[in-house]
């Protein structure tokens, strides 16, 4: 075992100078048991089981302030290496090499991992206040992205992990907030307070090699790992990696897969609600966020569709930061209306119920955004509020709901040009009111009288844009 070695030549190196540059037997025996790790005799169970064994006992009876001894010793670089290969050794595989047993096999070796983890993370934690370990912090820093990565890879819930591999990861994740003293991951992250350096760029920078289109999904965790880590900065820190964030952002967005297209445009949300507008109006990056966003409105799919709308209702107040009216001529048409146009034209011959309500309900929202300029969509507003109104929606009646206050909504910012639409408004109102009455028992009661009251509702106003002329 290397452990025996590693504990015969102590003795020769108390005599050796602290100048010299030689790897120490410690980090001698590290390396010889990653190389089993690692190599070609860890193809057997067996193999990788005796490897990470002695690893544990390598750094169970270790001496604190051998295991971090100092830069000249080259051991804190060494700590690294070993928990780099770990983390490397517990990563799940390829998403197309990813089946029912690999993900079992992946769990048992993140169980094992973690416990090594939590031996190297305890050694730190008792030596917290002994004076005898200078180095801990110096140990600490090279330690604490590969841990990271791995206690997050391995605590959220995906095919490849188990009950017990999580619960290890989150006992590692919390103790790694323990020895760092963070009360949070995102005080981990970002740091206590503006001017104090957190760990944020140290895990970009560990996983920038595998965010570039060539591998990034070599390794599926890697993308789930960026996001949650991604939305644990927050404003006023987030702004200061934007040039880290940005571009791995959009390579996900920009996948074929639906589901990295919503975790990818996950992110985009994220940075436009926490990075000021001023940044992101800088050489042009909002226009490429909107390009970006803008062209998942062409798949139907309404997962994606419900979280592009949200990110751009979001957007748009940046967006038209660069657009000031200047009160001469007509108002320059803005990106909500072309969004609202594309909407209006999906909506209109769209027949399947989850996209009509993903779409019915956002309408609300840029009718507020727009006010008087929704008139510049009024006809194509009134076919699909019509459409809408004549469909039964479910037991939920979502869509019918969302489009009653959307018209309510119409009527009250265009009320000038209503009247002239009163009989067409009318007639679908009345139609509506006498088939929700007539429904036996399809709708539940409190729908019903939700139905019933917005679309009153909705002709009292119409009653006061035609001056009086509904009664």
């Amino acid at each position: 075992m290397e452990l025996d070695g590693a504990r015969e030549t102590s003795a020769q190196e108390g005599s050796s100078l602290p100048e010299e540059r030689s790897p120490s037997a410690l980090g001698q025996a590290f390396s010889k048991i990653l190389h089993r790790l690692t190599g070609r005799d860890a193809r057997g169970v067996k193999g990788r089981a005796a490897a990470l064994q002695d690893l544990g006992a390598l750094i169970e009876h270790t001496e604190c302030d051998r295991l971090f001894e100092g830069e000249l010793r080259g051991m804190p670089q060494v700590l690294e290496q070993v928990a780099k290969t770990l983390e490397t050794y517990a990563a799940p595989p390829k998403e197309e090499e990813g089946r029912g047993d690999s993900h079992c096999q992946v769990a048992e070796k993140a169980a094992e991992v973690g416990l090594l983890f939590l031996k190297l993370l305890g050694k730190i934690e008792t030596s917290k206040n002994s004076l005898v370990c200078p180095a801990r912090k110096t140990g600490l820093r090279h330690l604490a992205g590969p841990i990271y990565i791995f206690a997050i890879t391995h605590s959220l819930e995906q095919p490849w992990t188990s009950l017990r591999s999580r619960e290890v990861a989150r006992e590692v994740l919390t103790l790694l907030l323990q020895v760092t003293e963070c009360g949070s991951v995102a005080e981990f992250l970002h740091g206590k307070n503006e001017d104090e350096k957190g760990r944020f760029t140290m895990i970009m920078g560990l996983l920038k090699p595998s965010l570039n289109k060539e591998s990034w999904k070599s390794n599926p965790a890697i993308k789930l790992v960026f996001s949650w880590t991604l939305q644990q900065v927050t404003r006023p820190w987030l702004t200061h990696h934007l040039e880290r964030i940005l571009p791995p952002s959009l390579l996900i967005s920009d996948d074929y897969q639906t589901e990295n297209k919503i975790l990818g445009v996950h992110c985009l949300h994220h940075i436009v609600l926490n990075v000021p507008a001023a940044d992101l109006l800088q050489y042009n990056r909002v226009q490429v966020l909107y390009h970006a966003i803008f062209n998942h409105l062409y798949t139907p799919e309404h997962d994606l569709i419900q979280v592009v709308l949200l990110c751009l209702l979001d957007l748009f107040p940046i967006l038209e930061k660069a657009q000031q009216w200047k009160g001469d001529g007509a108002r320059p048409t803005t990106h909500c209306d072309e969004v609202l146009q594309l909407i209006l034209t999906h909506m209109e011959p769209e027949h399947r119920l989850l996209l009509r309500r993903t779409y019915a309900r956002h309408l609300p929202a840029f009718v507020k955004r727009l006010g008087i300029l929704t008139v510049r969509h009024l006809r194509r507003l009134e076919r699909v509020i019509i459409g809408y109104l004549e469909v039964y929606d479910g037991p939920e009646e979502e869509a019918r709901l969302k489009i009653l206050e959307t018209l309510k909504l119409v009527m009250q910012h265009t009320w000038p040009r209503v009247s002239c639409r009163l009989v067409v408004l009318l007639k679908a109102l009345l139609k509506l009111l006498c088939d929700v009455a007539r429904d036996p028992n399809l709708t539940p009661e409190p729908v019903k009288s939700a139905l019933l009251q917005e679309a009153t509702d909705c002709l009292i106003v119409l009653d006061h844009c035609s001056q009086g002329q509904v009664k």
